[in-house]
């Protein structure tokens, strides 16, 4: 979930975890719908939540903050062993295992606070803006992290307002401001900005060489020194056929290569037009 400061992103958060009470609507987490007051508990103990503020208790060691909030979820103690040293070493913290969590980096803190969202064995998890404030080489850890986690085939809802962040690790992005403008994966919110264009770079443009790709029923041509941007249906199927046709016209294809917008251009255009 993308979206500028006052969105509504930790909103959305807080209340798909059933913290605090919609003003309308309804939403499902595995066919348990919020709006039910029976349902709100088993909700609760299916996810794992990140907040902004991790909220450790610094005065406890990492092992002892893991065991006490696996307790809360009732795991039982081969499971709370089990897991706390699977995820201590799953994120490089075992050695750090009896060592008060005051004393940690924020990136060894938001490592630890990862693991206490996973102690449980949640389906669902729920990161808001797990890398705000860390620096470079702690966001990429932390980021390489939830990566690995995707692996374990979990639900990961991830706020953030890192347009490169949401570009690398999801699968599907919703831009929020207020209300929801648009989601989809990466590729459809490009299509759906630009469609499809490929970029082709010639060693001169000829008018032999245009009507040649306009013959083949390419109208969209816009033209630029020597580079040419061209409306296509699919790029794979359609660079080939728009190769022999500048080679059969005289000209020498230099480039190719399909025109994608970041997912940043699709964030600025998306809220900008909603403003």
């Amino acid at each position: 979930m993308l979206g500028p400061n006052g969105a509504g992103k930790t909103t959305t958060i807080r209340v798909l975890c059933c913290l605090i009470s919609k003003s309308s609507g309804n939403a499902m987490l595995n066919n348990l719908s919020i709006d039910d007051k029976k349902n709100r508990i088993e909700i609760r103990k299916m996810i794992g939540l990140l907040p902004e503020n991790v909220g450790l208790y610094e005065s406890l060691s990492a092992y002892k903050n893991l065991d006490f909030y696996a307790k809360l979820y009732q795991c039982t103690e081969s499971q709370r062993k089990e897991r706390i040293e699977y995820y201590l070493k799953m994120f490089d913290l075992w050695d750090k295992k009896d060592v008060a969590t005051g004393t940690f980096s924020k990136g060894m803190k938001q490592k630890l606070a990862l693991a206490r969202v996973l102690v449980h064995d949640p389906k669902i998890l729920f990161l808001d803006e797990p890398t705000a404030n860390l620096d470079p080489e702690a966001t990429k850890m932390v980021r390489d992290h939830i990566i690995e986690l995707k692996k374990e085939k979990r639900t990961i809802f991830l706020n953030t307002h890192m347009l490169d962040e949401a570009e690398r690790i999801c699968d599907r992005v919703g831009i929020l401001k207020t209300q929801l403008l648009d989601i989809g994966s990466p590729e459809k919110l490009r299509e759906s900005l630009l469609g499809k264009k490929s970029v082709v770079e010639v060693d001169a443009i000829t008018d032999n060489i245009l009507k040649s790709i306009k013959s083949l029923g390419f109208e969209q041509v816009s033209v630029d020194n020597n580079k040419m941007t061209i409306d296509v249906n699919d790029p794979r199927k359609d660079n080939p056929t728009i190769i022999q046709a500048i080679q059969d016209a005289g000209g020498l294809v230099q480039s190719i290569s399909e025109l994608l917008p970041s997912l940043e251009d699709i964030y600025l255009k998306k809220v900008r037009r909603k403003e």
